[in-house]
């Protein structure tokens, strides 16, 4: 009895010791805002399609009308939102089109292969997930959008 009474307190001061560092880590600034910047200017798109389509896969990460969920204020989720979204608007950018922060090439290949958008952020919005006709429309759209041939997407995939 004795055993199982020590076994009992040292769960009982383990989950008091994780609810305290989970409302620690609360208090750090880091990923909590969430300031969209002004659209200043997105690509000339070749489609309303090809923009609804980037809208619903890309827009969240890739554009600065990035929409923040509820858990987007709970660390540590919202410091790898805050990241993820940051990082995205780094590679490219569809609200600040005239910066030349764009990876334009590789855009039309990563949706074509499924990795944008990521298996994570799909699980939490499945409208995000897009079907393989899709996928191929809207990495044709992308590719017609920026000027860029199917060809010099091809020559970024090794296995082709």
């Amino acid at each position: 009895m004795n055993n199982r009474a020590s076994i009992l307190k040292i769960i009982g001061l383990l989950t008091l010791a994780v609810i305290v560092f989970a409302g620690l880590i609360q208090l750090i600034p880091f990923g909590k805002d969430h300031a969209n910047p002004a659209v200043v200017q997105e690509p000339k798109w070749d489609s309303p399609q090809t923009r609804a389509l980037a809208k619903r896969a890309c827009f969240d990460c890739h554009s600065n009308e990035t929409t923040w969920p509820w858990y987007s204020d709970v660390a540590p989720v919202s410091w790898l939102i805050a990241r993820d979204v940051q990082e995205g608007r780094q590679k490219m950018n569809l609200s600040d089109w005239g910066t030349g922060n764009r990876d334009v090439k590789r855009a039309a290949k990563v949706v074509t292969s499924g990795e944008m958008p990521p298996w994570y952020y799909v699980t939490l919005h499945p409208n995000a997930s897009l079907s393989a006709e899709e996928k191929q429309q809207l990495s044709q759209g992308l590719q017609a959008t920026f000027g860029i041939s199917s060809g010099s997407v091809d020559s970024l995939n090794p296995t082709k």
